[in-house]
């Protein structure tokens, strides 16, 4: 995009070259950017320039900004297979990369209306709701609330449930996921999960709803989930 001059707007050069320096490997996954006020020494320029540039990278999801310790190259994104039967913790392991889950809320709560329906529940029934923040490598990308049916998981929050979800059920209850119905579409990240993941809400994001049923054919547990905009690819092979 040229300027009513016909010149290329600073910003944009300056786009071009870091994205060129991520390209060809002179930065690498997890390498952290020069500060924005070394940035602007090093292409002579202002703040709000290097902002817009380093807004432009991100939007890309070249990189990505930590609070307080700043700019990073994106790592790659996981990539999830929806017909393969599978978990976020065991999908992180066979990409090589380290899972952690952490559990920041867990507690009794009428079911939402937008739950109610998938679950085949009734307007005031209750269910467990989990609230979790899924790491790769140290980095949260997913934030996720669990909504459990108590008569399928007894007792539920008084097991560790920092973790492997999928693991509690098959300790605890002998049920394992066998299928799940899967819908996923852009969004733009809600409050609540733009704190926990650290970003502005209102960022591009991608929201992934599963409705999980076990090795009964039972459904057991409903799933929403918002994964940072440069995290996770979906990709499916057909036969």
């Amino acid at each position: 995009m040229k300027s009513p001059s016909g010149e290329i707007p600073q910003y944009l050069l300056i786009k071009a070259q870091l994205q060129d320096r991520i390209a060809r490997g002179a930065l690498k996954s997890g390498d952290k950017l020069p500060s924005e006020r070394e940035l602007c020494a090093l292409f002579n320029t202002t703040r709000v320039t290097i902002r817009e540039s380093l807004a432009q990278l991100e939007a890309g999801g070249l990189i990505w900004r930590a609070d307080r310790r700043g700019w990073f190259v994106s790592p790659d994104r996981l990539w999830l297979d929806p017909t393969q039967n599978t978990n976020f913790h065991k999908l992180c392991q066979e990409q090589g990369r380290t899972p952690k889950t952490v559990l920041l809320e867990g507690r009794v709560a009428p079911v939402p209306v937008e739950v109610m329906t998938p679950l085949a529940l009734q307007p005031f029934d209750q269910i467990y709701l989990l609230t979790r923040l899924r790491y790769a490598d140290d980095r949260a990308i997913c934030y996720c609330e669990n909504h459990c049916l108590p008569a399928r998981v007894p007792d539920l929050l008084g097991h560790d449930l920092n973790g492997s979800l999928t693991e509690v059920y098959q300790r605890y209850y002998d049920l394992v996921y066998t299928s799940m119905h899967l819908s996923f579409w852009p969004t733009a990240m809600p409050a609540q999960a733009a704190a926990a993941l650290g970003v502005m809400e209102g960022r591009p994001a991608l929201m992934l709803r599963r409705l999980n049923y076990d090795q009964h054919g039972r459904i057991l547990d409903f799933d929403i989930e918002y994964w940072r905009h440069d995290s996770l690819r979906i990709e499916v092979d057909t036969h």
